[in-house]
């Protein structure tokens, strides 16, 4: 059963999107028939929230909390942000979920929505939810921008993004490697500014793709999540050594170099020494302190 866990800003829980979910047990019987099935998050009004459905997971299980018996944890994985954050309510006031379009009065909204922070959801609205969703990703116009296009996927990703909308179709791409990388490609270059953020390049051809790459910090193999602050824009040499961990970034984000490994021909377009990389605008964005620690346990220059 497909499913929606609110969020708030001032969030008295210990939520940690990517991989948990922190709730009261008076959500348990709810939650419980979305274990093994995709939920949506949605913010709430509180502090400044969008009141929009702005990323998806997928449920493994439901623990207890071991410190509180009068809570519990659903444990997520494969988490994804939308592209853009999808209203509950639509220019035309169409409400995104049955359960508000069933309302007798589109004011009851909030009164409606009181006491279901962990809802279920049908699986028409989950699908058209995340369409709009990823709407960049999928956009035909966007293929090559994204490297979706012939020469970077394989018949099977062809199929998906041929197909019709449809539950199966949306289940099949939100596991799609080839199309969460695209989806990660155009947040993480989009927060950059399609500049590299060691060498301060920006090149974008005429068709709108950059040479800049999108690279996790800490990779996806090793249990790493597809979000902008697990990522950082890189050009293709600086992504080469990035993931070989010759050059990494310190707790103040400037660069670290394996000096006896790098090239002294590449120094020249390096910031100097105990200069920040470029970061993007928004602070949010900005790497994660955790994710460097993980990616600088493996640096070569030590």
């Amino acid at each position: 059963m497909k499913g929606v866990f609110e969020i708030s800003g001032n969030s008295r829980y210990d939520d940690l999107i990517t991989e948990r979910y922190h709730f009261p047990s008076q959500y348990l019987s709810e939650a419980k028939q979305l274990e093994n099935d995709w939920i949506l998050y949605r913010e709430t009004r509180v502090s400044g929230g969008r009141m929009a459905y702005i990323a998806t997971a997928f449920v493994e299980r439901i623990d207890p909390d071991e410190t509180d018996p009068t809570h519990y944890y659903a444990r997520v994985r494969d988490y994804l942000p939308f592209d853009d954050a999808v209203a509950y309510r639509d220019t035309d006031g169409r409400f995104a979920e049955r359960i508000l379009r069933e309302m007798a009065r589109p004011g009851d909204a909030g009164r409606t929505l009181r006491g279901k922070s962990v809802r279920t959801l049908d699986s028409d609205d989950f699908v058209a939810i995340v369409n709009k969703g990823l709407c960049e990703t999928l956009d035909p116009d966007n293929r090559i921008r994204l490297e979706l296009d012939e020469r970077y996927i394989d018949d099977a990703t062809a199929g998906l993004l041929a197909e019709e909308f449809g539950e199966r179709r949306i289940e099949q791409i939100l596991v799609n490697k080839k199309i969460r990388s695209a989806a990660f490609r155009n947040h993480v270059l989009d927060a950059y500014d399609s500049t590299c953020a060691v060498t301060g390049l920006r090149i974008v051809n005429g068709g709108g793709k950059a040479e800049a790459q999108a690279a996790h910090i800490w990779s996806v193999a090793d249990g790493g999540p597809d979000i902008v602050p697990n990522g950082v824009a890189l050009s293709a040499t600086a992504h080469w050594l990035f993931d070989r961990h010759l050059i990494s970034f310190d707790d103040n984000l400037c660069l670290l170099v394996s000096h006896n490994k790098v090239p002294s021909e590449l120094l020249t377009l390096f910031p100097p020494s105990g200069q920040q990389i470029r970061l993007p605008t928004d602070p949010k964005d900005h790497p994660r302190p955790d994710f460097v620690a993980k990616h600088r346990a493996r640096f070569a220059g030590f």
